[in-house]
């Protein structure tokens, strides 16, 4: 009762680990793990007849029936598996995948569902074939299974090599004639013997087409192949036997029993009739041995799906690692280029004779018309404003990419402008000249009353005409304002001082803010150490681990 119990936990950890490994529905080891899961709920005893084309196993089986129930003589041969149980009349019911099923009495309709056809392929749309037999072996609740012949297409081997592990005893048919070729040694070692199908049985067939000295010979040849091929057969049932095939059916259609018991198929119906004895009497043997080979299948899959799964893992840190590396550094050379290019435009259109080109007339006419504060703030400062965002924008943009603080603002005053007058006059109170009344009808004489509003004309008169218009604010106030008279030259000159006094304050102003900016900006780019987060591919593996534990611990309790 425990191993039963230990079985069925085995089976429900295979059923759960191929879904873990997410196998294919091609996937040949998941079709195998679904036949072994499927054929747990069979209570019959099936034995199945496989080996290569021709090798008659059709004719015997046919024979140990004693009817011609399933199809032979016939080139190409049988090309699906036929399962054959026990029923009250012969009867044939075939399952198409289009959910038909088709049921006739007989077996003549297996010459069109159940073999090859003309290129020796199988139908596909044939899901299964059941012919059912009135026969007192099958009425006991056994099932016998021909299988396709191997050695032919790949889709019929692979059929076989499934179904093989649905039986619970398993037919090897030979030829005596070539004797365990490599491909029948290959398939004892891989399609049985690795797969845990131990249950079997040898039948050389064609002995009769051999003279009798060499039909001694193979016998012996077979002898030593079955001793050392351990079957898990009852007690005192041997696991090779001769049958002719052919004459043996014959024999029986014709109702020689004599005959028949030349062939020796008397003597493999014995052997066949005690294994159903002793498996209805203690019950059929758990197929635990080819469980347990699925399971190590399973469990190496497993192993190698870890592997892969550890190494994805560690490569998922390192590339998002390396992803961010690379993101940021292809944004840090787009940040450097978008800066130095703004900054490159800016002084561009600082260049002198460029600023001049662009704004000398306007600032002359702006004065001449006596609205040259409206002029600042409607023409020069929105264009440098312009071009103070584009610069000032990318090193924001570092900033907040790079986490750093932002540096002081790209700022300067704005330089104080001229208010033209025809003639300066003096103070009515006033009771002596000043030092800079002297002087300053002298300057706007000459054109060059423009100092007074400049830097050197803050030293000269201690700030007088100096008025500091920040960015958000460029009115003047005309009574602090340099006065000179109204011609066309000293509006002119007038114009051209304020926008060279407009450019070297502007220049120097950008020239520190792009020192500044570029020490941050240009810090090397380092993607830190952090705690790593759990992936996709973390969970998983969690999960494949967690699967292998348990598929091996049910292992371990069998």
């Amino acid at each position: 009762m425990a191993q039963q119990d230990s079985y069925r936990n085995l089976i429900q950890v295979l059923q759960m680990t191929v879904g873990v490994l997410e196998l294919q529905e091609t996937d040949e080891l998941r079709r195998e793990v679904i036949t072994v899961l499927d054929s747990v709920q069979k209570t019959a005893l099936r034995i199945a007849i496989f080996g290569p084309f021709n090798y008659g196993k059709s004719t015997l089986l046919n024979a140990l029936l004693g009817e011609k129930a399933l199809p032979i003589d016939l080139i190409p041969t049988t090309g699906a598996a036929i399962r054959v149980c026990y029923g009250p009349q012969l009867q044939t019911r075939i399952s198409l995948a289009s959910s038909q099923e088709i049921v006739e009495s007989g077996t003549d309709i297996l010459k069109q569902y159940a073999i090859l056809d003309d290129n020796r392929r199988m139908r596909e749309d044939v899901v299964s074939v059941e012919v059912r037999c009135p026969h007192p072996l099958l009425q006991t609740g056994v099932e016998l299974l021909d299988l396709p012949g191997t050695n032919d297409r790949e889709a019929q081997d692979a059929l076989a090599k499934e179904k093989l592990l649905t039986a619970d005893v398993v037919i090897q048919m030979l030829d005596g004639r070539k004797l365990m070729t490599l491909g029948e040694r290959e398939h004892l070692r891989d399609w049985l013997l690795d797969r845990g199908i131990e249950s079997v049985v040898f039948v050389v067939n064609f002995l009769n087409l051999l003279d009798p000295d060499d039909q001694k010979q193979v016998m012996n040849r077979m002898r030593f192949v079955a001793e050392s091929f351990r079957s898990q057969l009852p007690s005192g049932i041997s696991n090779l036997y001769r049958v002719d095939a052919l004459p043996a059916l014959r024999a029986r259609l014709k109702g020689d029993m004599a005959a028949a018991q030349t062939t020796g198929l008397p003597m493999l119906e014995t052997a066949l009739q005690s294994i159903v004895q002793t498996y209805q009497t203690e019950g059929i043997p758990l197929q635990s041995n080819r469980a347990i080979a699925l399971a190590k299948q399973l469990q190496l899959a497993l192993q190698e799906k870890i592997a892969f799964t550890q190494s994805q893992v560690q490569t998922d840190v390192q590339d998002r690692a390396q992803q961010r590396l690379e993101i940021k550094e292809r944004a840090q050379k787009l940040i450097i280029k978008g800066f130095r290019e703004s900054v490159a435009d800016t002084k561009n259109w600082l260049d002198l004779p460029t600023l001049l080109r662009n704004h000398e007339a306007g600032a002359q006419i702006a004065l001449q018309q006596e609205r040259f504060p409206a002029w600042l703030t409607d023409t020069l400062k929105p264009t440098w404003l312009q071009h103070q965002r584009e610069v000032v924008g990318w090193v924001h943009k570092a900033c907040g990419f790079f986490n750093q603080p932002r540096p002081a603002e790209l700022w300067f005053a704005f330089p104080s402008g001229p208010a033209p007058q025809s003639q300066p006059q003096p103070s009515a109170s006033s009771t002596a000249k000043s030092k800079e009344e002297e002087i300053a009808p002298v300057a706007i004489a000459t054109g060059l009353g423009w100092l007074m509003g400049g830097p050197l004309g803050a030293a000269i008169f201690g700030g007088t005409g100096y008025v500091v218009n920040k960015l958000e604010n460029i009115a003047v106030s005309k009574a602090d304002l340099p006065k000179f008279e109204k011609n066309e030259e000293s509006y002119r000159q007038a114009a051209h001082y304020y926008l060279t006094q407009f450019r070297a304050a502007a220049l120097t102003a950008l020239q520190e803010y792009e020192r500044t900016a570029e020490q941050i900006i240009l810090t090397p780019v380092v993607e830190k150490n952090a705690e790593p987060k759990r992936y996709q591919n973390q969970h998983q593996l969690t999960l494949l681990q967690n699967t292998l534990t348990s598929l091996e611990d049910a292992i371990e309790a069998i």
